[in-house]
């Protein structure tokens, strides 16, 4: 007996979506389509929303060995989206090495429109092997914030960094009016090599010293300026290598009563919880794009320090929405 639905045109695992500005200047889908294993949810639309929220999900909560994701979106002059996640992306054990596990984006992005990527780590399990490619096409005007990071596994499982091969590159291109080809402004590339299950000392752990999560964050667009301008003024501001504080614990405790900004005393304050948390991060200017690294001990210090940071400067809410930030709270 024939199907009476007709024919999917998408196979597993493929996944779109197109935002548009609608005629009452909010943003909305036009287009929304996914296969298993992924799966992707809008709430409703409201006539306040700043963007356009999506979640980006697995069914099970993660990626089974060889499982293969592409998901594709165009985001349309003006229009925003926020895309997030209801939890860590888990990538299950790989049978072999050569079941590989692959999840691919590709983002287009229009002249002022924007896209807003802040999701929760991913988190690859023991014996994994994982590939993520993300490929973003930026428009001259066009504007990305874009958050990826990875987690050593499952700590009460006592997981530290046992994964078998974790890669992942993030591209960003600058698209031109036709017949000009784009113009690759960032390619950052992240290799994490496992040790083999006969291998008796942890290289890949080794090499980690001691960090729990590790993190890559790209700003790109006239909308992210003042986001970009404020890392790169606080990693500026950052004690440096050598700096020492000769001052004896006396004078320490009355220079403590002295009366300073609002801006000094959260930045005093975040940079105890940074050396509490053992978190270390630097952030530099690339061909227009703005990369900031970070690494912590705990993927909570991770997550404090980057929803901090946001936070602090204000920009992503006022954009995109307090759900935009749903991840890093």
């Amino acid at each position: 007996m024939s199907s009476p639905f007709p024919p999917s045109s998408s196979a597993p695992g493929e996944g779109r979506l197109v935002v548009q500005l609608l005629p009452q200047r909010i943003s909305g889908l036009s287009t929304i389509s996914f296969q298993y294993p992924l799966k992707l949810i809008s709430p409703s639309p409201s006539s306040d929303q700043k963007s356009v929220l999506v979640f980006l999900l697995t069914y099970g909560g993660g990626l089974v060995g060889g499982d293969q994701v592409h998901l594709t979106i165009e985001v349309k002059p003006d229009a925003k989206l926020s895309i997030v996640t209801q939890g860590h992306t888990k990538i299950f054990k790989s049978p072999s090495r050569d079941v590989v596990t692959r999840q691919r984006l590709e983002v287009t992005v229009h002249p002022g429109a924007a896209v807003c990527l802040l999701p929760d780590p991913v988190q690859p399990f023991e014996g994994s092997v994982y590939e993520q490619t993300q490929k973003f096409y930026v428009a001259e005007g066009g504007n990305l914030c874009l958050l990826d990071w990875v987690s050593e596994g499952r700590t009460a499982r006592g997981e530290d960094w046992d994964l078998r091969a974790w890669r992942g590159r993030n591209e960003v291109w600058l698209t031109r009016k036709a017949p000009e080809k784009p113009r690759l402004l960032l390619r950052d590339n992240v290799v994490l090599e496992g040790d083999g299950p006969e291998t008796t000392e942890k290289e890949l752990r080794r090499k980690m010293h001691g960090l729990g999560i590790f993190g890559t964050l790209v700003l790109r667009g006239p909308l992210m300026d003042s986001l970009a301008a404020f890392f790169l003024s606080e990693f500026a501001a950052l004690p440096r290598i050598g700096a020492r504080d000769f001052r004896s614990q006396e004078r320490v405790d009355r220079d403590s009563g002295v009366v300073v900004s609002q801006k000094e005393a959260w930045r005093i304050a975040r940079l105890k919880q940074e050396k509490v948390d053992e978190l270390l991060w630097s952030a530099a200017k690339v061909r227009g794009c703005i990369v900031v690294k970070f690494g912590a001990r705990a993927v909570e210090g991770g997550r404090v320090w980057i929803g901090s940071m946001l936070k602090e400067e204000g920009s992503i809410s006022r954009l995109f929405g307090e759900d935009s930030l749903m991840c890093v709270r």
